[in-house]
């Protein structure tokens, strides 16, 4: 059995999460065993990574993320991610990292205020981090984005923080659909190992059922450079 295929990959299920089995099958197309997390339980079954999948955990009551954050399972992810473990936010992960505040900033209303589906075009800003590192730096990628509530928004002293130490993951490109400050759409923290993102790369992995990428319809994958990146990662640690 190969290394990437003793690798073992979290995806944490929360009430009103919508696509943990689309993470779990992004996972198994990289190579990895996915491993299911349920949100009641404080136990991350020694896995060597955590997809938080994208939904409306708990229905977004409160704000989106806003008590998925006291998950007994997101107290163990906080302390593994803050000791190096692999985490990846997708969409409603994102919201929640940004409410246990592993990453900075937080995630208001879109500002047309209304829900929106679409296939995106993101530039790679930093290829350093454990989810990024297969892409390379200023490559262009299209993601399926679906959010509401997708607006990043930080102080004016946080994004220029993020600008200056390299930390905006990923940036829209040619059309901002959210309203996001300085068209951001994923952060990484200071260590490289916990990013987030709205967009869902989990929905561009396998061709026949991926994004439109002008060469086939639905060939697109551009999102599975995010699952095959942690398992090198984790391979060549």
């Amino acid at each position: 059995m190969s290394a990437i295929a003793q690798a073992r990959i979290g995806v944490i299920t929360f009430p009103g999460t919508l696509d943990d089995r689309d993470a779990a099958r992004a996972v198994r197309l990289a190579g990895a065993e996915a491993v299911s997390l349920w949100h009641a339980e404080a136990d991350l079954k020694n896995v060597d990574a955590v997809v938080l999948p994208g939904g409306f955990s708990y229905g977004d009551y409160l704000r989106a993320g806003a008590i998925a954050r006291f998950a007994p399972v997101m107290e163990k992810v906080v302390d593994a991610a803050n000791g190096g473990l692999p985490v990846l936010g997708i969409c409603n992960g994102f919201q929640v990292l940004t409410e246990v505040h592993l990453l900075p900033g937080s995630m208001i209303k879109n500002d047309h205020r209304s829900f929106i589906c679409r296939e995106q075009t993101l530039v790679v800003e930093n290829n350093e981090t454990a989810w990024t590192r297969n892409y390379a730096k200023d490559q262009e990628i299209i993601i399926p984005l679906k959010n509401q509530d997708g607006q990043y928004v930080a102080d004016e002293h946080t994004l220029d923080e993020l600008e200056a130490e390299g930390r905006v993951a990923f940036r829209y490109k040619g059309w901002n659909p959210n309203g996001s400050r300085r068209n951001i759409a994923g952060i990484t923290n200071e260590r490289g190992n916990v990013v987030g993102l709205m967009p869902h790369p989990e929905h561009a992995v396998e061709a026949g059922f991926g994004v439109d990428d002008g060469a086939s319809a639905r060939g697109g994958v551009d999102g599975l450079g995010f699952f095959t990146s942690v398992l090198s990662g984790l391979v060549n640690a």
